[in-house]
């Protein structure tokens, strides 16, 4: 845990150990409704592994069975669409894992630590959101990895998941084999709902779940950033529970190690923000349950390394990772101009 981590993350891991019943728990008590987690996996992301079928890249297999899919989010934390889609999440008495943005995080760090104290796996997806790292001169691809991480961890004051997506699933062996030397599992997709590019709930709930039945499965991509997606989402995961799919959860061996030296510089925006946000406390960390309320199945993925690159490539001096941070607009104008088809909707008005 960091030494960031603050009372809140303490008081609920000592109320677990006591057996404290809490919020999550009487989120499964509708049976017929209750979708549930049928199976965790402990991923160890010693080797740099890289799952999931949208990739040019070596990968590793694919370790869902037919009829398992694994939900993950992206883009976030934005509070009145993460905020609905963790409701759902509840009501259905299932997880998911949250790919967040740095500078979103920093921005809502009590929606950060509501998706943890939800017990949803959180990890990271760049600072800024860059569309193709690939295209970034290497050190400054690698330093918004390392801002990422750094960011999403101080936002949730408490350990990360080292998992990570490319923005734009825009991969390459050489910031692959970057990741495997900070022990950081990358992790692309098999269902794409486009959820960024339609407006329409009714269409978005209907191209998942027509993808994800065709396919048998697998890794399904939402966003966390826009409305049409929380309120696709009951009727997504009655759907996956009608068609007789299986939730599958992953968590980390390990937490994610942050780059310490970048605490001093994200502080200041964190604090901007934490004025605004009130830390949210549910008692313990709600843990995964199977439909009917059982423990679920744990087993461990331990991919060995890849060697992807016969030598390493020069240093790009043009970019050294301890660049000095610039954010000269806020979150929400800022991924407008990185991303002019995905406008992030307003808050609502107060």
């Amino acid at each position: 845990m960091r030494a960031t981590t603050t009372s809140w993350a303490a008081l609920a891991v000592a109320m677990l150990a006591a057996g404290t019943p809490g919020a999550g728990e009487a989120a499964c008590s509708d049976p017929d409704k209750a979708l549930g987690v049928s199976r965790v996996i402990d991923i160890d992301t010693s080797g740099g592994p890289i799952f999931g079928s949208v990739t040019k890249r070596e990968k590793e297999p694919d370790f869902l069975a037919p009829g398992e899919v694994v939900l993950t989010f992206d883009d976030g934390p934005v509070p009145w669409v993460t905020g609905p889609i963790l409701d759902t999440l509840d009501e259905f008495c299932t997880k998911a894992t949250f790919f967040a943005v740095g500078d979103m995080a920093l921005s809502y760090p009590a929606m950060v630590k509501e998706v943890l104290a939800r017990g949803h796996t959180v990890g990271t997806h760049t600072w800024s959101h860059p569309n193709n790292l690939r295209r970034l001169p290497v050190e400054k691809a690698k330093d918004e990895i390392e801002r990422g991480f750094a960011a999403v961890a101080l936002a949730a004051s408490a350990d990360i998941a080292p998992f990570f997506r490319f923005p734009g699933l825009n991969d390459s062996d050489e910031l692959l084999t970057y990741l495997q030397s900070r022990s950081i599992a990358s992790f692309t997709v098999d269902v794409i709902s486009n959820d960024s590019f339609i407006g329409s709930a009714h269409d978005i709930a209907q191209r998942a779940l027509k993808l994800a039945q065709a396919r048998h499965g697998g890794i399904l991509l939402f966003h966390d950033l826009k409305r049409p997606t929380a309120k696709a989402l009951p009727a997504i995961l009655a759907g996956l529970k009608a068609k007789g799919f299986k939730v599958v959860h992953l968590r980390a061996k390990s937490p994610a190690v942050p780059l310490a030296t970048l605490d001093a510089e994200l502080q200041p925006v964190l604090a901007k923000a934490a004025s605004r946000n009130v830390i949210p406390f549910y008692g313990p960390v709600p843990p995964p349950t199977t439909a009917d309320g059982h423990d679920p199945a744990v087993s461990d993925l331990a991919p060995p390394a890849k060697t992807r690159l016969t030598e390493q490539p020069p240093i790009d001096a043009r970019q050294a990772s301890s660049q000095p941070l610039r954010r000269r607009t806020p979150p929400t104008a800022s991924r407008n101009r990185r991303h002019p088809r995905r406008k992030l909707e307003p808050a609502p008005a107060a």
